[in-house]
């Protein structure tokens, strides 16, 4: 009832706002919102069986009157359904009465006369019909059973009119309130009990944002400000009053020990969120106490310092607002109610953020909630079933949700794909040791050669050993201070090309790994390239499987050129070379041979290579 009401002048869109004004739209006509809403078992208590699975439906017009219907229930009756009735009834009680004969006919023209066959019966015109026939039951011959049935299946029928009437009104008791928690609700660290009393009571708000808040953290308390302003001035009884000064002494416990449980359940709530996995944060303890007139409500740090809420960070002034108004509002007469969060946690860390997606999937057990958000870190990668894309690409077709993780528009799935990018990247933190390698046709050689060589019993890279593709040189500097910052053991490979030069001689990576943990090909590498690549540790065997799999002959070429690097041979004399299409056959062909079929030298190359690799990581 508190809610403004919906102005055309506000709330049409203003592009076709004419429409409304030249008469060409009425708002009666216009549908604002509609909701369907599935009934749980505690609804369908009390309800004919074949409302059981019904859909509630209701809405809201621009005019703010609102319609209720129910859809998959049993249909509604319509004009045409009882009118060969009625008037067969007609004729029969004109038969029987003579005189009144005029008076039946003109009452019975007068309720339906002017209604279409399809019309729906409502509820006035189904109390007309059935006083119209309970009026004139005594012109109902009761020894003719035909006429006799036929009343009772039309009071049967009218009557159900209204009881479908009765179920309507019994599923709109039920339909859940809709909150809408703003940021702007916040509580403020102190307030005065009595000015705060005299403005709730005059409606004389000085800043309804904060009062709201306030007023919230009260009903949490389960206090009134008047209240707790009277027993801030209540002057300590006689001592020789012993009654009174009972009554006195337990009206300040009951304060202090209700200031004290809404503490304790705030702190509680807060630190799961906060600081869930440590004992020691900003959050160690949220206090709330009374002084005289004013209320006050500060934070208890792991040093027992206390400090007033606004001089803590915004995204914790905004978490302990979000809950004290949640927790009001849940527990007073929005219980059960559907939560809207617009944008919640925007000023909360990004991490914060990720534990407070928990917090809202704790809520939404007791209370159905919808959020909206650009942050990657509020979309859970395991529930995409959840997600709705919500995007807006012409605004002539306007603002549209899809039901299913789709868009048009890339910079609607952004938030999406950034939150499934990051938890890919938390993949890589599940192994502790970790060999990152320059890009995915080295990863593809190293894991077939480690294979062979395990399958010898001669030495591969240790199964504890995550293989970690780069994608480039360039990027195995980040991947490595990742996987560093995270306490884990990494060591990179990288080729003696240019790129990888380039990236072994940044400090950066020298000094997140030292260099024993910089292998370069060129390390083990025992022919006659100068700056060898992955590929040149298998040189004779790529060219061999080349011809033999994909038609790429070099052979003349890579013996002529002992000193080139494959791959530079390959590129230049095959038009259509990939270097995934020749690690790709290498992989198939590695899977029907065994160390035999390579060269001894490019066997002691890659033992070599897993030696350095095993005990760089042991």
């Amino acid at each position: 009832s508190d809610i403004k009401e919906l102005n055309p002048l506000r709330d049409y869109p203003r592009s076709e706002f004419n429409d409304i004004t030249s008469g060409v739209i009425q708002p009666n006509d216009v549908e604002v919102v509609s909701g369907k809403f599935v009934l749980e078992e505690n609804d369908k208590t009390d309800l004919p069986e074949e409302f059981h699975d019904c859909l509630y439906v209701y809405e809201r017009r621009l005019d703010n009157k609102t319609y209720h219907h129910i859809e998959n229930g049993p249909a509604r009756l319509k004009v045409s359904d009882i009118k060969k009735d009625l008037k067969r009834m007609e004729s029969h009680m004109i038969k029987q009465a003579e005189s009144a004969s005029d008076d039946i006919r003109e009452a019975l023209e007068d309720i339906i006369g002017n209604e279409k066959e399809d019309t729906v019966v409502s509820i006035d015109t189904a109390a007309q019909l059935k006083a119209w026939l309970e009026k004139h039951l005594e012109y109902v011959d009761e020894n003719n059973k035909t006429e006799e049935d036929r009343y009772d299946n039309l009071i049967a029928k009218l009557e159900c009119i209204s009881a479908r009437d009765a179920i309507l009104r019994k599923l709109r008791s039920k339909l859940p309130v809709f909150v809408l928690f703003s940021n702007y609700f916040r509580v403020r660290p102190q307030l005065h009990l009595e000015h705060l009393a005299s403005r709730l009571e005059t409606g004389v708000l000085d800043d309804d944002q904060y009062d709201y808040g306030n007023k919230c953290l009260l009903d949490l308390l389960g206090f009134t400000a008047r209240e707790l302003s009277t027993l801030g001035k209540a002057a300590e009884p006689n001592a020789n009053d012993k009654a009174a000064l009972q009554n006195y002494k337990d009206q300040l416990d009951s304060r202090n020990y209700q200031l004290n449980a809404a503490s304790v359940k705030l702190t509680k709530e807060i630190r799961d969120v906060w600081a869930p996995d440590s004992s020691r944060d900003e959050a160690s303890q949220l206090k709330i106490t009374a002084d005289g007139q004013y209320l006050k409500v500060v934070v208890v740090d792991d040093l027992g310092v206390e400090i007033e809420l606004d001089q803590r960070s915004e995204g914790f002034q905004w978490l302990v607002s979000f809950f004290v108004v949640f927790f009001a509002e849940a527990a007073g007469e929005h219980e059960n109610a559907i939560l809207l969060l617009d944008e919640p946690g925007l000023s909360l860390h990004a991490l914060k953020q990720r534990e407070f997606r928990k917090t809202i999937s704790k809520l939404a057990k007791n209370n159905q909630t919808l959020y909206t958000t650009h942050s990657p870190f509020l979309v859970g990668p395991n529930e995409l079933d959840m997600v709705r894309v919500v995007e807006m690409t012409d605004r002539n077709v306007g603002t549209k949700v899809h039901q299913t993780v789709a868009a048009n528009d890339p910079a609607g799935l952004l938030p999406l794909q950034e939150a499934l990018g990051y938890d890919l990247a938390q993949s890589l933190f599940a192994q502790k040791k970790n060999l990152i390698l320059e890009g995915l046709t080295d990863y593809w050689y190293v894991d077939a050669m480690s294979e062979l060589l395990n399958a010898e019993g001669v030495g591969g890279i240790a199964s504890n050993i995550a293989l970690v593709p780069a994608n480039s040189a360039s990027k195995v500097v980040y991947f490595a201070t990742l996987l560093h910052a995270q306490k884990l053991k990494v060591v990179a490979l990288l080729d003696s090309d240019a790129a990888g030069e380039a990236a072994a001689s940044q400090d950066t990576l020298v000094h997140t790994l030292g260099n024993k943990a910089i292998i370069r090909t060129k390390d083990i590498y025992s022919g006659a390239v100068k700056k060898p690549e992955v590929e040149d540790l298998l040189r004779d065997t790529l060219v061999a499987v080349a011809k033999e799999k994909l038609g790429w002959d070099v052979q003349d070429k890579a013996s002529n050129q002992v000193s080139r690097p494959i791959v530079d041979i390959f590129s230049k004399e095959i038009p259509s070379f990939s270097k995934y299409k020749l690690a790709k056959e290498f992989l198939k062909w590695s899977r029907d041979h065994d160390l035999s079929a390579l060269k001894a030298s490019e066997v002691e190359q890659w033992k070599s290579l897993n030696v350095l690799v095993n005990n760089a990581l042991k």
